[in-house]
């Protein structure tokens, strides 16, 4: 088996950073075996070098080696280009074709960006790695092939199942081992090495003397983001050598390469928008109408206490915890206000008059029709899909829920059980 050092040699590869030496021992370590490998990391890593490792020092390293972008193929040619297709299957099909997996036979696939794979053509690739079997576009006959598999996505695989846009099945076979190239902003003492590799490649590319760095210009290389990566790198160090004049660069002159990313400082992003937050007009409008009906019913519930005992002392020692949640830190000012304004209102009895001129009334529109006004906002069911998406966002948590409902934990407990949650 290889040494590290000379598989990076052999390999062109640049870097000492433990991650990547990780990375390139897990491919020499899997390449003698034909098991499905998922090479994962963001854009411009280098993630096409693990495929021609695990190739190169495998038993299939005399079989074909096929590359393929699956980002790059248009959906409605994509499975005709993996797999084949018939005469006729399809306008413009004019001959038979052979497809990627019919000509690498015994060889290896490198699939690349497999992410972007359309979901039918994932159910295809499913069959070919659990039992080798493919079938041609416009054809009815099953084939074989003894393919090796190696994927590469820098796509969020979790997310992406998540979103139903990639299938979770096919996910565990292609990721039987799975290798993650580190970004480069977590090798930073490769950076300057990497630099130093591109500038002397271009300087004999344009057969010009190679450009130098400085040491500020060395701290600020090591500094960057690097979103683009060591593509992005590459790029730099072309563009600084051929059109800077001089030799010796320093921090000044490569900032102008350099494009601004903004702060690097962490924040912490919610990328998704949660769907039970209150940030519409009409959520902000259910949860104030909801708050209204509770301090209502709390209302009833005094009054109906001051009707029954008359003794406000007693009522007000009773129900401290409702007033001070109604009337607030003037709990006992506003109450005594209150007390004073309550009226028990008396209804009159009809006499023989009034309901003679009532029966006369209703005789005269006897023929009118009664009309039943519909509800166009049942505070029911607004009430329980708040204290639905409230446990949700709170994870069940019901105090916290509680509070921010603006209810007690104890009347929470009541609804829950009153809704059957």
């Amino acid at each position: 088996m290889e040494s590290i050092q000379a598989i990076k040699q052999r390999f062109g590869i640049i870097g000492n950073d433990p991650k990547l030496n990780r990375s390139i021992e897990k491919a020499i370590q899997v390449a003698p075996t034909d098991i499905s490998v998922l090479v994962t990391g963001e854009s411009g890593v280098g993630k096409e070098s693990i495929p021609k490792i695990i190739h190169q020092l495998s038993h299939r390293k005399h079989g074909k080696y096929i590359a393929v972008n699956c980002g790059a193929i248009p959906e409605g040619t994509i499975d005709s280009e993996l797999f084949g297709h018939e005469k006729g299957a399809f306008t413009g099909a004019t001959a038979t074709r052979s497809g990627y997996f019919e000509v690498a036979d015994g060889g290896t696939i490198f699939l690349d960006e497999v992410g972007e794979l359309p979901l039918t053509t994932q159910v295809r690739l499913l069959r070919v790695l659990e039992n080798g079997e493919f079938i041609k576009v416009g054809s009815s006959k099953v084939q074989k092939t003894d393919v090796r598999i190696v994927a590469a996505t820098n796509v969020n695989m979790f997310e992406a199942i998540k979103k139903e846009k990639f299938r979770e099945d096919l996910y565990y076979r292609l990721s039987t081992i799975e290798i993650n190239l580190p970004p480069l902003r977590e090798r930073k003492e490769d950076i300057h090495l990497l630099f130093r590799k591109f500038a002397s490649d271009f300087a004999l590319k344009y057969k010009m003397p190679t450009v130098k760095l400085t040491d500020d210009a060395v701290n600020l290389l090591t500094k960057y983001r690097w979103n683009g990566n060591i593509r992005q790198l590459r790029n730099v160090a072309e563009q600084v050598s051929v059109l800077e004049q001089h030799r010796t660069i320093n921090g000044v002159t490569i900032q102008n390469y350099l494009p601004d990313t903004g702060s690097n400082l962490p924040a912490v992003v919610n990328s998704s928008k949660s769907e039970s937050d209150f940030s519409s007009e009409r959520e902000i409008l259910y949860k104030v109408l909801f708050d209204m009906k509770g301090d209502l019913n709390d209302l009833k519930k005094l009054t109906m206490e001051l009707m029954k005992k008359g003794s406000v002392s007693e009522v007000q020692k009773d129900n401290e915890h409702l007033i001070q949640k109604i009337y607030g830190d003037d709990k006992d000012e506003a109450f005594d206000a209150a007390v004073e304004d309550l009226e028990v209102l008396s209804i009159p009895q009809r006499t023989k008059t009034d309901e003679s001129i009532v029966s006369d009334v209703e005789d005269k529109y006897h023929f009118a029709e009664e009309i039943e006004e519909e509800e166009t906002l049942s505070l029911h069911d607004k009430e329980l899909e708040l204290i639905k998406k409230s446990l949700e966002r709170h994870s069940g948590k019901r105090k916290l829920a509680a509070a921010e409902l603006g209810i007690s934990e104890r009347t929470l407990y009541r609804k829950i059980k009153q809704f059957d949650l």
